[in-house]
């Protein structure tokens, strides 16, 4: 049986535990503190990210500082139309020494992936990722190869510039647990941004607040938080709510109501309770439901987005008391 002090305690240091990384990110990168942290909260839910926003507010920056936070391996991908499926995942080479072939493990190989422009690779390369991003494995010539744990793909582009792009297809866009952007930072913290990357970069000097060990077992935890079957219901409600929605293509899939769930237990880990509330669901239901809905013709003339479809979902679904 477990003891409910102990029980505590452990919840207390995880809640402890994710303030520190996220404090740490806030050392680097100048954003808001709720897009820090939704970043940790991702990586906890064992999900992936995708960060949409102009060049140069720190997309790249804030993925190395998660991996050296956590103190993880990092690859990082610059995808080009040119780049090739075996780029990524790796490739069988004939070795004449032994007169076999070995495998060479692509970038995929690692704790925390960063795909610079995912649209600009071709679709066969951008599908490359869908395998290891579902089931955290890679397979090459008939044979498979688990990926390291914790293991989590931020991929970032560019929202003004689409020429020579190729966007991601709805079911690569739902793959991934969340979609942010950075914005620009307040004045004072990009006075301050431009004195500390002019003198003495953060990163360089950014040292590890969390092993990758803590980082997994703060999954497990996140995997533990209790879910009323009330609250079940409520996102299902919620799903639905956008499926019937004739502002609508696409509402949201099965899958985007799992991931719901997983940012809400970690959202709930991070508040130091053992169980998740709805107001769990309502903080985090925008930026995990909004890039998996699709727009009717008439709503996006309209100037609608999904991200005001998915408020507009919460308000008229039900909370459970």
């Amino acid at each position: 049986m477990d003891d409910p002090l102990r029980s505590a305690a452990t919840r207390i240091g995880s809640d402890e535990s994710i303030r520190r990384i996220v404090a740490n990110l806030g050392g680097v990168v100048h954003a808001p503190d709720d897009t820090l942290q939704l970043t940790v909260l991702c990586l906890l839910a064992e999900g992936h990210l995708i960060i949409e926003d102009l060049p140069g507010v720190g997309k790249t920056t804030l993925a190395k500082a998660l991996a050296r936070s956590i103190d993880c391996s990092f690859s990082r991908l610059q995808f080009t139309p040119d780049l090739l499926p075996s780029d990524v995942t790796g490739v069988n080479v004939f070795n004449q020494r032994s007169n076999e072939f070995e495998f060479r493990p692509g970038p995929v190989f690692t704790n925390l992936l960063l795909v610079d422009e995912i649209n600009r690779a071709s679709p066969k390369t951008q599908a490359a990722l869908l395998e290891c991003m579902q089931e955290d494995q890679v397979t090459v010539d008939g044979h498979s190869y688990e990926l390291a744990r914790p293991f989590m793909v931020i991929a970032t582009q560019n929202p003004v510039e689409y020429e020579g792009t190729y966007p991601l297809p709805e079911a690569q866009l739902d793959r991934f647990t969340m979609r942010l952007a950075i914005g620009y930072p307040p004045l004072a913290g990009e006075a301050r941004m431009l004195t500390e990357q002019t003198v003495d970069p953060p990163l360089e000097t950014l040292e590890p607040v969390a092993t990758g060990g803590e980082v997994l077992e703060l999954m497990e935890q996140a995997r533990g938080i209790f879910v009323e079957e009330s609250l079940n219901r409520y996102v299902v409600a919620l799903l639905r709510q956008t499926r019937q929605d004739e502002r609508l293509y696409v509402g949201a899939s099965p899958r985007a109501g799992i991931a719901l769930l997983r940012v809400a237990k970690a959202r709930a880990l991070a508040a130091g309770r053992e169980f998740v509330e709805p107001d769990d669901v309502k903080a985090i239901a925008e930026p995990v439901l909004a890039h998996r809905l699709m727009l009717a013709p008439e709503a996006r003339s309209a100037g609608l987005t999904p991200g005001e479809l998915v408020r507009d979902a919460l308000e008229h679904t039900p909370v459970p008391v």
